[in-house]
């Protein structure tokens, strides 16, 4: 009975880790426009200043295996978290260009953090469970993402100063923190080898999985809304509706993947996500309709939303690089891939244009699908099977 609450806690815990993460992102995308006001920079400027928040995160998620793996998920998580939550007031109220810079930066450390240590957190939680549990962990991503833009927003629409609300959004955090705490778990997988190791084997063909789904999901982020108004001429007071669909229909398949994976088994899910998600890749590059173009935005949200939980399982069961070494390695990979994606499909679609751009995404998801069947998913500890 003891070990049994002990398992629950740690699940509880480690979806609120996750619901953390999701949230507090979601909280600084409503924050650009404030910060950029402040500021007053132009859009090259800003761009160059968002970049921050990914270069804090690549520096400082390769050595958070080793920090697991000496400190334990709780401290790091909690420590992270604090960073996240030091930081986020200061987005709001910074007027010097070079001060947000090092803000962002901040930020960036403390979301890249915490995103490795609460999936090392969910690997080692999954190995003690007898059955797939990643992808609902993945999906409070999803839904932290949708309730911190959600309550932001509505804190913003009915008035409340952009601080104060900035302060509301940080005490729901230190709440949901304090109620994770006591199921954070104290230890991580012994640190063996290097701090850091560039993937190879196994690793590195779950990092290009990785890296290809999170350039998908980035190139639905920044590029759907433009799309959508410049092609397919929907009324730009509309253009987030192709975002939406996509975060509604992945949140909705995350929650339900782990029934999905313990019944028809982890190749097939990579493999039928894929083919989805190139179907809806197709639908929105080849049918010249924009009500149409949105079944397509749900449908790559849903074929993208368990392929990347999938990867963490596998990750945390390979035996070719030492997990504290190996988590770290295949999500920065994957991470670049969020960065790098908007800039290659704006460069692809200035020398050609934004539909080849998205025929070419669609065809590297069916490449990942490909890729799937030489990882042989099914046969590296999984519980589907």
């Amino acid at each position: 009975m003891l070990q049994e609450n002990k398992d629950t806690h740690s699940r509880l815990a480690t979806r609120l880790a996750f619901f953390i993460a999701g949230f507090v992102t979601a909280t600084w995308a409503v924050l650009v426009p404030y910060a950029r006001e402040n500021t007053g920079v132009n859009d090259a400027t800003l761009g160059s200043l968002l970049l921050c928040i990914g270069i804090g995160a690549l520096i400082t998620m390769p050595i958070t295996g080793a920090l697991t793996s000496r400190f334990g998920c709780r401290k790091v998580i909690i420590a992270a978290v604090a960073v996240i939550i030091l930081v986020l007031p200061l987005l709001a109220l910074i007027t010097q260009p070079l001060l947000l810079g090092l803000a962002l930066l901040l930020f960036g450390v403390g979301v890249g953090v915490t995103d490795c240590a609460m999936n090392i957190q969910a690997i080692l939680v999954e190995k003690q469970s007898s059955v797939p549990l990643m992808s609902g962990f993945h999906g409070l991503y999803s839904i932290g993402g949708i309730a911190g833009a959600g309550l932001m927003t509505l804190l913003l629409a009915c008035g409340i100063n952009v601080t104060v609300a900035t302060f509301v959004i940080i005490l729901c955090v230190v709440l949901l923190t304090a109620l994770s705490y006591p199921g954070l778990i104290t230890y991580a997988n012994p640190k063996e080898g290097p701090a850091f190791a560039m993937p190879h084997g196994i690793v590195l063909l779950l990092g290009i999985v990785c890296f290809s789904v999170f350039l998908t999901e980035g190139t639905v982020l920044d590029w759907s809304a433009v799309y959508l108004t410049q092609i397919r001429a929907m009324p730009e007071t509309l253009g987030g509706l192709g975002y939406t669909c996509f975060a509604v229909a992945m949140t909705l398949a995350r929650l339900t993947g782990d029934k999905v994976v313990k019944h028809f088994g982890r190749l097939k899910v990579v493999v039928a996500g894929a083919i989805i998600a190139a179907l809806g890749l197709a639908v929105v590059t080849f049918i010249p309709v924009w009500h149409v173009s949105l079944i397509g935005y749900a449908l790559i949200g849903a074929g993208c939303a368990n392929i990347v939980p999938v990867m963490f399982s596998v990750v945390g069961q390979q035996t070719v690089m030492p997990q504290a070494v190996a988590v770290p390695a295949m999500t920065t990979l994957g991470y670049l891939g969020v960065l790098s994606g908007p800039a290659i499909i704006g460069y692809i679609a200035h020398f050609s244009s934004l539909p080849v751009s998205f025929s070419l995404i669609m065809l590297l998801m069916l490449f990942v699908g490909a890729l799937a069947f030489k990882l042989n998913l099914n046969q590296i500890g999984s519980s589907a099977d």
